[in-house]
């Protein structure tokens, strides 16, 4: 399995409810590609503030195994909801952080 953690810089203007509802809208590709085995979002409460860099938000996918992963990273639908999170993000795709763990 793997696990794709996804880290967000939002700029202070976006509110919860923009995020929530890009939120929503990424947890509907469960549906829509075959092996996305859970997805979930928090708010980040760590208490080491100069090692958050104002990364407050961070979401995660668990794909069934990489060629979902793949398949998931091409997608159409999550290529347009990842580009209107980048626009939404302090310094565009400098405010977004990746990685992926093998489980």
């Amino acid at each position: 399995m793997i696990r794709h953690f996804v880290h967000l810089r939002f700029r202070s203007d976006v509110t919860n409810v923009e995020k929530k509802l890009l939120y929503s809208e990424l947890s509907k590709l469960s549906g829509h590609i075959d092996g996305i085995l859970d997805f979930k979002y928090y708010c980040n409460i760590s208490v080491e503030t100069p090692l958050v860099h104002n990364f407050l938000d961070m979401f995660w996918f668990d794909f069934r195994d990489k060629s979902v992963r793949d398949i998931y990273l091409n997608d159409n639908i999550h290529k347009e909801i990842g580009k209107r999170i980048v626009e939404k993000l302090d310094g565009g795709l400098n405010g977004i952080f990746v990685c992926d763990i093998e489980l």
